[in-house]
């Protein structure tokens, strides 16, 4: 087994380097030298779905030949433990079916891990199979800071809320009075009171009842209505009472009218200490939400530079995740847009600002036949650089100019400069179509590295082990809020090696209706110790240490009182 080291850390007042107490399990796993230059590397990944015993796959019921708008969305991942057995378990949503005049959801997918890559569906057990709703996205967070995460789950009619009770089970709560269609949401304490709140993002407003006919291409005589055809539905925010209850805020936070939301992410993207956020939305521009620090938002994309295409037209974006991908200490913005469009990397300058530079680092090299949903940002090769991983599909059922089934995407960061497509050599998954949507990443075999799970449409959902032999050292950090919410949504990690600064953030939702682990994951490349690492808790508290071991699992409590 890796070592674990657990850190209690007080508080220390102008971020003060302070001695820390390490518990020690298991010896150091690997030892590579400062001075060692880089090993080359192949990013591989392996399928391990069929060996897993996971046969699970999201169905859109489109053999019903409803032709619905609903049916193209797809669904999510959520990676979490929430068992606390410290082996990562996955939650998918199922999708839905049309039995007229009713919509409802089909069951989903509770897979506890266990050792040796193995899965089981717990779903029923669990008190997790059966959906009410069409169903779409899986937010996670403890929402009622129990120390166990609980679900939300998005979808058409309605919010599913499963609240994890400790002992494998969950409770079906009403937490959200939303039934509008949702796609994606995501948590974070967006007013600063310690409790968690939830950002929905609402797609269109298409019913049995706004279900025009829309012609095919020659030989089909009905295609699946563009989102064109329909009027955006506003968006929703919940504020936490602290009482198990939430309200709708969304008047009070400043919400825009009638957004074409599809993924949001919540993260601190001008470094403020406040989450802000930024909504993918389809076929219209896209939001920027900046928190003037009380949970009301400024809406600034078009300012910003992050509303539009470098053409200053309105991409049909879908996923969206942040992270630093130039090593300049800022945090940019990644958005995965349709066909014909350019994925989009906007570029942080600092104050407020963004530039799109998708054609200068390479992005725009890769064409512009994909339909990309869900994306990470991820260091696969651990050389402390941020490669990016898209999963692609069509949502049409007959398109023309690039075909419905697309092979993923998997970017490899060079230098920070630009990026290369690297998906031929990646492994056989990668090199073959597929029609993907949701994607979430953990370290699922504890190694230390990111593995992978796509949500595919009428697809077996895919489990990949990064398997990328770089002999690279690499740091996971989990980290606890007290005075911030346990989930410390925002948070900001800093790993000085040497003249480089690594930076990543905890973010609340990101990728497509997904949520990824939230430990935070640093590639070391050949060196050993980490220099100096700072956590800057969204509360304002912030923690120092020095001289860092790699190839550890470090876990890192706030103090219980902040320094505001």
């Amino acid at each position: 087994m890796l070592k674990r080291w657990i850190v209690m850390v007080l508080l220390m007042v102008g971020c003060q380097p302070q001695p820390r107490t390490v518990e020690v399990s298991a010896p150091q796993v690997g030892s590579v030298s400062k001075t060692v230059a880089p090993v080359s590397s192949v990013i591989s990944f392996l399928d391990r779905t069929k060996s897993a015993g996971v046969h699970f796959a999201y169905r859109n019921d489109e053999d019903h030949s409803d032709f619905a708008i609903l049916e193209s969305l797809g669904g999510g991942v959520a990676i979490l433990d929430f068992d606390r057995d410290n082996v990562l378990d996955l939650f998918l949503p199922g999708g839905g079916v049309f039995h007229s005049p009713a919509i409802v959801g089909n069951s989903s997918a509770l897979l506890r891990g266990s050792t040796n890559w193995r899965f089981a569906d717990v779903a029923a057990e669990a008190g997790v199979v059966r959906s009410k709703y069409y169903n779409h996205g899986a937010a996670v967070a403890d929402y009622n800071e129990d120390g166990f995460d609980d679900i939300l789950i998005t979808g058409y009619g309605g919010t599913t809320f499963y609240q994890n009770q400790g002992d494998g089970s969950f409770r079906d709560v009403e937490l959200l009075d939303d039934r509008m269609w949702s796609s994606s949401a995501a948590w974070g304490d967006f007013n600063g009171d310690g409790v968690l709140d939830v950002y929905v993002a609402h797609y269109v407003d298409w019913s049995l009842d706004n279900h025009p006919l829309c012609a095919g291409p020659q030989g089909h005589p009905r295609e699946v209505c563009p989102p064109r055809q329909f009027e955006g539905v506003t968006d929703v925010i919940y504020f936490g009472n602290g009482d198990g209850a939430m309200r709708n805020a969304t008047t009070e936070a400043g919400l825009k009218p009638q957004g074409k939301g599809l993924g949001v992410v919540a993260a601190d993207l001008d470094l403020d200490g406040d989450l802000d956020l930024y909504v993918t939305n389809d076929t219209v521009p896209n939001f920027l939400y900046m928190n003037t620090g009380n949970g009301a938002f400024d809406e600034l994309a078009l300012i910003s530079g992050t509303a539009v295409s470098d053409l200053g037209t309105s991409d049909g974006s879908m996923g969206v995740d942040v992270g630093d991908y130039n090593q300049d200490g800022l945090p940019d913005l990644w958005v995965t847009n349709y066909e014909r469009e350019n994925n989009a990397m906007y570029r942080n300058l600092g104050k407020g600002l963004f530039r799109h530079v998708s054609r200068p680092i390479g992005i725009a090299a890769l064409g512009a036949r994909y339909v990309g949903w869900g994306t990470r940002f991820l260091d696969v090769d651990l050389d402390g650089d941020e490669d990016l991983i898209v999963a692609n599909g069509h949502v049409i059922r007959f398109p023309q100019n690039t075909p419905r089934l697309q092979r993923p995407l998997v970017l490899e960061n060079i230098d920070g400069a630009r990026y290369g497509n690297v998906t031929d050599q990646a492994g056989e998954y990668l090199s073959a179509a597929h029609c993907g949507r949701g994607l979430a990443t953990g370290d699922l075999d504890d190694d230390g590295d990111e593995d992978v799970v796509i949500s595919n449409l009428n697809e077996p959902v895919a489990i990949l082990s990064n398997e990328t032999n770089s002999h690279h050292n690499w740091l996971t950090l989990r980290v606890i809020g007290r005075h911030s919410t346990r989930t410390a949504i925002g948070t900001v990690a800093v790993a000085k090696l040497g003249k480089v600064s690594l930076l990543r953030q905890i973010r609340g939702g990101s990728s497509f209706a997904s949520t990824s682990d939230s430990k935070l994951h640093f590639g070391c490349g050949p060196v050993t110790r980490i220099d100096e690492l700072t956590v800057t808790w969204i509360s304002g508290a912030c923690t120092i240490l020095k001289d860092v071991a790699c190839n550890q699992v470090l876990t890192i409590v706030e103090p219980a009182t902040a320094s505001n």
